[in-house]
């Protein structure tokens, strides 16, 4: 079950380095009047989120495996999966906001895109102290 564990860490850390990047390019692209600039970030942004969302699949994979392998006990278990189903709302809205930049309906500034930034962060520390501290 280490094996797993460890695993589970490192798609854990690869897939929140994407969710970290990601919006970064949206700050560039809310910023970005040419054209070519744009098409570049355009890209970039496509190819992250669809790496990210590659490593989603085996962090998730190994997360449910870890369950079933020692069960689900504790509340801050529950309160971990709660936070794991907003890191996949807030993946999913990534790719909204991408297709809103690809058919140029973005309606938001580069400032509401440095704070949407700032929600992984906020998540992935919720997540790391209830698996590490348990605090119920």
């Amino acid at each position: 079950m280490l094996w797993i564990k460890a695993f589970h860490i490192v798609f854990i850390a690869s897939w929140f380095a994407g969710l970290f990047y990601l919006p970064r390019i949206f700050v560039n692209l809310a910023l970005e009047h040419d054209t070519a600039a744009s098409e570049r970030l355009l890209l970039m942004a496509r190819k992250l989120y669809r790496f990210t969302t590659i490593l989603a699949v085996p962090a998730l994979a190994l997360g449910l495996w870890l369950w079933l392998g020692y069960g689900f006990r504790g509340g801050w278990l529950h309160a971990k999966l709660a936070l794991v189903l907003l890191v996949l709302g807030y993946h999913h809205a990534c790719g909204t906001l991408l297709k809103k930049f690809e058919n140029g309906a973005n309606r938001r500034s580069h400032a509401w895109y440095r704070w949407f930034n700032e929600v992984p962060v906020l998540l992935l520390t919720a997540i790391v102290i209830l698996v590490v501290v348990k605090p119920f």
